[in-house]
């Protein structure tokens, strides 16, 4: 669209169920260092709306005016010859009261208002790009919209699955809440069971390993990355036994039947993460705080997950920065 330069800002459009919101707002912090408390986050951080399981779609604002017709008389600057394109007025995710009120002609009437001022060939049923038409704050607003493509659907059927592993919507959004920017990021999941958390951070390109001391989940770890193409390491072995080096561990702390530890296993657990790590996200049934500092993190965020009567905490921790001594590692910290 070679607009960039013009661009103002990114408007990011929410869906989520309300008993999901405490962890799609700490996602939005680790994302966006805030969170928005609507179903609308603008920010001029650029991030692929379909690393998000709760983000429906991004708009890369071009135009910005105080009425329709700014946008209409702007927007004859754009050349789009040799793209479709297909304007949308986005009613849904607008908290503006006014625009609430247009009704399903005048948005119609208003898509093609601004589209017959764009030069290129309009296509309603197939076009190359989508353009849309949002108001927020009082502000109309025009720009290139990009749908989240929902990746996570498709790892919802693996041919491993376990009764207590995290659904795929959460894995996604614990791997954004523990690996923010993964450009240089290593990452371990040392009680990585059948590899949901591994699955979602492989499809986005994150650099992770899996660990399991039960040698049944390691080997269907192995089939659900394989079974979507992916390419990824899972051995065999306790978190005490790792002897690299990562910049982040995501641990799903053991709380089953078959894998009930005693509060000295957590800690051990939670002091080998310090050892090798100097960030961790932590998925708890049970109360973990006074151990998390025992082992040396600072706990610097956390939600909790609710499904029924079942419920998970989700906590971020680091090791203290200026116990850190490269400025990589340091890097690391700057979304807490």
């Amino acid at each position: 669209m070679n607009e960039a330069n013009r661009k103002l800002n990114y408007i990011y459009t929410y869906a989520c169920r309300e008993d999901e919101w405490p962890l799609c707002a700490l996602e939005q912090r680790s994302l966006f260092g805030k969170d928005s408390g609507s179903k609308i986050l603008e920010s001029p951080l650029q991030i692929d709306p379909s690393r998000s399981p709760f983000i429906t779609g991004r708009l890369d604002v071009i135009y910005e005016g105080r009425c329709l017709q700014d946008i209409r008389e702007q927007v004859t600057g754009l050349n789009l010859m040799g793209s479709s394109f297909k304007v949308i007025v986005d009613k849904q995710h607008s908290e503006d009261p006014e625009f609430l009120k247009i009704g399903f002609e005048q948005r119609r009437a208003i898509e093609r208002e601004v589209g017959s001022n764009i030069q290129g060939t309009a296509e309603l049923t197939n076009p190359d790009r989508i353009l849309g038409v949002l108001i927020l704050g009082g502000r109309w607003l025009f720009g290139e919209h990009f749908k989240n493509e929902a990746v996570w659907l498709r790892h919802q059927k693996k041919p491993q699955s376990y009764s207590t592993a995290l659904s795929t919507r959460v894995a996604r959004a614990v791997v954004n809440i523990a690996v923010p920017d993964p450009e240089g990021v290593s990452v371990i999941d040392p009680c990585c069971g059948i590899g949901n958390v591994l699955v979602e951070a492989l499809s986005m390109g994150i650099d992770i390993v899996g660990r399991d001391i039960n040698p049944l989940v390691t080997r269907g770890a192995r089939e659900n990355i394989a079974h979507f193409g992916l390419v990824g390491e899972v051995t065999l072995g306790a978190i005490q036994d790792v002897t690299a080096s990562y910049d982040v561990a995501i641990i799903d702390m053991p709380y089953n039947l078959c894998s009930v530890i005693s509060a000295e296993d957590q800690l051990s657990m939670l002091q080998s993460a310090a050892r090798i790590a100097g960030r961790v996200v932590i998925i708890t049934i049970e109360p973990l705080d006074s151990i998390i500092v025992r082992a040396g993190f600072v706990i610097a965020d956390r939600c909790i997950i609710r499904k029924g009567m079942f419920a998970r905490q989700v906590i971020v921790g680091h090791l203290p920065v200026q116990g850190r001594g490269s400025s990589r590692e340091s890097s690391v910290f700057r979304h807490l």
